[in-house]
């Protein structure tokens, strides 16, 4: 999608076998207490490891409907400063707060129109329809020391391989894991 002036951005935790969410979308092993056996002294979840910073730097949220129903249990708004847009093909637009679009297509529109720079993409399915599209430009994903199994995967299958660049690494407390990438875009055959 040429001509695009925003940068889109995914800021996501997994577990170490891959998962953003178990099979019932239930999350809260993401805040589980590691073991002191990670660092010594180190018992807890480490700070918001550079999520605040994030979202300084997003003045749009796009995410899908099952990520959406998840923020509405967090039980306050975690987006008061971002505009949010949720693509869902069956979601009445009836929260002020959100503006639903039935498409990659009609969310680049709409990106574009509003002049969009900072765009936080969240959730697995609209995370891989992105990628898919060639809409993330960056990624940081934190992997949390816990292996669930079976759940949601962050990433799906891809119509091509998308090649990344490692910007770094770094380990925090509790054992967690967070490295950034920045996707190499994929030149078009059509020239």
């Amino acid at each position: 999608m040429a001509g695009r002036t925003w940068i889109g951005k995914v800021f996501i935790a997994t577990s170490l076998d891959g998962f953003i969410a178990r099979p019932d979308d239930d999350i809260h092993w993401l805040q589980g207490q590691p073991s002191a056996d990670h660092v010594a002294g180190d018992r807890g979840v480490p700070d918001d490891l550079g999520y605040a910073e994030h979202m300084a730097n997003v003045d749009h949220v796009v995410m899908g409907r099952g990520t959406y129903e998840k923020v509405l249990t967090f039980g306050g708004w975690p987006y008061p400063d971002q505009h949010v847009v949720v693509l869902s093909t069956g979601l009445a637009a009836d929260d002020d707060r959100i503006t639903v679009t039935r498409s990659v297509e009609e969310t680049v529109a709409l990106l574009d129109a509003r002049g969009a720079r900072g765009v936080y993409v969240d959730g697995g399915a609209t995370i891989q329809a992105f990628l898919r599209a060639g809409l993330i430009d960056t990624i940081v994903l934190t992997r949390v020391p816990v292996l669930i199994g079976q759940g949601r995967p962050l990433f799906g299958t891809l119509d091509a391989d998308v090649h990344l660049v490692h910007e770094g690494t770094v380990a925090s407390g509790g054992g967690y894991v967070q490295s950034r990438y920045r996707v190499i875009p994929t030149r078009s055959s059509d020239g």
